[in-house]
């Protein structure tokens, strides 16, 4: 994995360039964004990899009275081929540390990149192979839907999809066929809460940057705003769209556009207030450029406060107890991620009662490139994560090896009628409370045991 680092530190400028697109129109996003976790991500799998999936010795401690004798070994092993379903939004990241956890665990790879997203993706998959991975190990598809069922139709150990909640139900419909398992991370409706005495500018700074961040397009970008009601943060609705007012015009990725509009059409019609004034529907839809959007006075059931958007929109709710917040988000059919702000103290605890797979604290988006950390969803956000020991090891499966050391092995003897004496005693011994009970147990044994071997003979 260093020398795929290598080889992709020195390709930097070639797979900035062919990772612009509408959407990717800052070279330095790609950069922080993509390159920056990859290569780091690929530092954490060659330092930790080995270890991660090193065979586990199941020895004498914490062994069962009645497994006396057997020592086992628990394994990590491939599961063969993996086909890896990339996305358009982020695809040197995603399917670059996806590849490499796959490959680090022994598998083959099938990636079959996102449609606009094939020549940044040749260079990543060149990239590998110039590192010193073979040819036959990495096979780079078609980026149509009809070579993703192609490739799951001639059989794989383990899908992995980055994408929508609607393709992600389509590709486990044909899993579901040759029962074959999968890691989807699908979707995201997140949330941001600020709690009271939360630091408004970090609260400001964090929305706007995640909003805007690749154009909207983010999976776990900011869609709703939680705002709890205090005169600590009674100026956060009026800073935010401040600076959103100021914020350049961004591209709609084609797939998104007519979704995104048909939802803040609808939302408007239904007395949503767009809080900016610079939302054009015939614009976005005929164009798919935008403005950021910030609404207000949604209606608590509008769907749009369910729906995956992607793109930079917010609706801002403001309420008047934690435990309002907290079941707007676990409510919520997608959670996957969260934002809290406030003192560490409260937020933490805010945190913890949320049913999300990530939340950050006083921060947005970033944190989740750490390559220690495992990303995945709940609910409609999907399932199974990736990155992290816990993505290395989800490229595997488990093989148990268990062996019995000499002759005693007393499930294998002529049942008699001293058995069940036998193992109930056992059973007390081994786990009753209490001196008492234990020494009791203890004579109840010595003399079943006494009873199994008079009648073995």
């Amino acid at each position: 994995m260093g020398r795929a680092r290598d080889e992709i530190a020195s390709r930097v400028d070639q797979l900035t360039r062919l990772s612009r697109s509408e959407q990717r129109t800052d070279d330095a996003e790609t950069v922080a964004s993509e390159l920056i976790p990859l290569c780091d991500a690929l530092r954490w799998i060659g330092k930790h990899g080995r270890k991660t999936l090193a065979p586990r010795k199941v020895g004498l401690t914490g062994r069962p009275v009645w497994m006396w004798g057997v020592r086992s070994v628990v394994q990590r092993v491939p599961l063969g081929r993996v086909l890896i379903l990339g996305t358009w939004n982020y695809p040197l990241l995603l399917p670059g540390v996806q590849m490499a956890q796959a490959l680090a665990a022994g598998n083959h790879v099938w990636l079959k990149p996102a449609p606009g997203s094939e020549a940044v993706s040749v260079e990543l998959v060149a990239a590998f192979v110039a590192a010193g991975v073979p040819e036959s190990a990495v096979t780079l598809l078609g980026s149509s839907t009809e070579a993703a069922i192609e490739a799951q139709s001639k059989g794989v150990g383990l899908v992995v999809l980055t994408g929508s909640a609607q393709t992600g139900k389509q590709v486990l419909r044909q899993s579901a066929e040759t029962l074959t398992p999968s890691i989807v991370e699908l979707s995201g409706v997140d949330a941001a809460i600020a709690l009271p005495g939360a630091d408004v500018n970090r609260v400001i700074d964090s929305l706007a940057f995640g909003l805007l961040f690749n154009s909207g397009a983010t999976c776990i970008g900011p869609r709703r705003l939680i705002i709890l009601n205090h005169p600590t943060t009674s100026k956060i609705t009026h800073r935010l769209i401040d600076r959103l007012r100021d914020a350049n015009e961004v591209s709609v990725h084609p797939v998104a556009r007519s979704g995104v509009a048909d939802l803040i059409d609808n939302a408007l019609e239904n007395g949503a207030e767009d809080s900016l004034g610079q939302y054009n529907s015939e614009r976005l839809r005929n164009m798919g450029k935008m403005h950021p959007v910030a609404l207000q006075n949604v209606p608590d059931d509008h769907a749009i406060l369910q729906s995956d958007v992607f793109a930079p929109v917010i609706s801002i709710i403001p309420v008047q107890k934690i435990e309002q917040a907290i079941r707007m988000v676990n409510e919520c059919p997608y959670r996957l991620s969260a934002s809290v702000f406030g003192p560490v103290s409260e937020a933490r605890e805010c945190a913890e009662r949320l049913d999300v797979g990530v939340v950050t604290i006083n921060d947005m988006v970033a944190p989740t490139a750490d390559p220690r950390l495992p990303f995945g969803g709940r609910g409609q956000s999907g399932f199974g994560v990736t990155r992290g020991p816990e993505g290395l090891l989800a490229m595997t499966g488990c093989r148990v090896i268990a062996t019995r050391r000499g002759r005693g092995a007393m499930h294998l003897s002529p049942r008699n009628d001293a058995d069940a004496e036998l193992l109930s005693g056992v059973l007390q011994l081994s786990h009753s409370e209490g001196w008492g009970r234990r020494i009791a147990a203890l004579r109840r044994v010595t003399t079943a045991a006494s009873r199994w071997r008079a009648l073995k003979k």
